[in-house]
């Protein structure tokens, strides 16, 4: 059971002060809406920033992390597979390559967006308009967007924090299972109730949203929010797996052969970072990596904490405990 109680304070950061007073640490809250806390035990000081941001990184890692091209480049050097695309500096520019992205599935998103926003999945792209409109989403949110192939497999979170790896969830899109009688809306509305769920980051999960981008991947499977699923029927909302979004969180910590742990905290060392997330796309994770069964997509500067110790499903990995061993307390 999760308790979140310091009001205000994102789950993670509510987390790491408990974890932290639990020690005999003394923590201050120095700026409740920026989750900016002040940890000191003794001589000892040290100052974090929602949870994952710490002296233990230094300036440019989450710089490099936060830069998707950039980042590629890094782990391409050191030869950890990242999937292959373009950099468009303008939707004309974009609109100039869709021949040779037509059949093909691919993702479209910002080049330096964190948290899943302004990501756009097509597969089998036939529709130049639909092209079109995820590359002006992109736009949106930054001046650079990047258009890659779709890697298939499932996506696994591999949470990074020092030299190994402490947690590994597979998230699964947004979603609902029908039960032959409520429409989507209805059990989108139902699932919204848990009380893991929650807006903000305040809560292990986040709750599901109906806005433009459930509604049209709803309309790709010829559904919409009045639809009726089958008893048993599980309906995705959404493409990309993000908790931000209302996807679900399983824990596979203990399920991932090492050899993806490995690749984790090469990739994370790679870009300099102490504490990093790394989102992995993984064909068969019992099978040793090569290129074709493994590629990571991205890695998050800031990767949250709480749900490694509240996932939907799995066990609590107390990553906080983690956080407070590599500042030394």
């Amino acid at each position: 059971m999760f308790i979140n109680n310091h009001d205000g304070l994102e789950l993670s950061t509510a987390m790491l002060i408990n974890a932290a007073e639990h020690r005999g640490i003394e923590v201050e809250i120095l700026d409740l809406e920026d989750n900016f806390i002040r940890l000191t035990k003794g001589d000892k000081i040290e100052y974090v920033k929602q949870a994952t941001r710490t002296s233990a990184d230094t300036y440019i890692a989450p710089l490099i992390m936060e830069n998707k091209e950039v980042t590629k480049l890094v782990l391409r050097e050191k030869g950890i597979n990242v999937p292959a695309g373009i950099k468009v500096k303008s939707a004309a520019e974009a609109m100039a390559h869709y021949e040779e992205f037509r059949g093909k599935d691919i993702v479209v998103k910002p080049k330096s967006a964190n948290f899943g926003i302004g990501i756009v999945i097509h597969k089998n792209l036939q529709c130049e308009n639909c092209y079109r409109t995820a590359v002006i989403n992109a736009f949106s949110h930054d001046t650079s967007v990047l258009i890659e192939e779709f890697v298939p497999g499932k996506e696994y979170r591999f949470l990074v924090i020092g030299d190994e790896v402490v947690g590994i969830l597979h998230r699964v899109p947004a979603n609902v299972v029908g039960d032959g009688v409520h429409t989507i809306e209805a059990l989108v509305t139902e699932k919204n109730q848990d009380p893991l769920r929650g807006k903000g980051y305040v809560t292990p999960l986040e709750k599901i949203h109906l806005g433009k981008t459930e509604i049209a991947f709803l309309s790709e499977q010829t559904k919409s929010i009045e639809t009726i699923p089958e008893n048993g029927e599980t309906v995705f909302l959404r493409e990309n797996s993000n908790i931000s979004t209302g996807g679900d969180s399983l824990d596979f910590t203990d399920e991932i052969i090492d050899d993806y742990k490995a690749i984790a905290v090469a990739a994370a060392q790679a870009v300099g970072a102490r504490i990093c997330g790394a989102d992995i796309i993984i064909w068969d994770i019992q099978k040793k990596p090569d290129a074709t069964n493994y590629s990571i997509i991205e890695l998050n500067f800031n990767p949250a904490l709480h749900i490694h110790n509240y996932p939907f499903v799995g066990k609590n990995r107390h990553v906080d405990d983690k956080v407070l061993d590599l500042l030394g307390f």
